[in-house]
């Protein structure tokens, strides 16, 4: 059996936790920054939860995560 191959396109986007959690970027922060408020640029830093529901897709597309 050959080994499986990861999406590379979803190991640049997510991280998986220790706890098995999957953490992403916020989005809506690259371009178009001059009408969003300064509040909401703010807000969209850091990093947040992938939702529960698209999880098993997201470790689907990492296999050795």
């Amino acid at each position: 059996m050959p080994k499986m191959k990861t999406k590379r396109g979803a190991a640049k986007r997510f991280r998986v936790r220790a706890s098995g959690s999957v953490k992403r970027a916020q989005a809506f922060k690259r371009h178009i920054l001059t009408k969003k408020t300064t509040k909401n640029k703010r807000q969209l830093r850091g990093t947040m939860s992938v939702h529960p529901g698209d999880v098993d897709s997201v470790k689907a597309m990492l296999p050795y995560a």
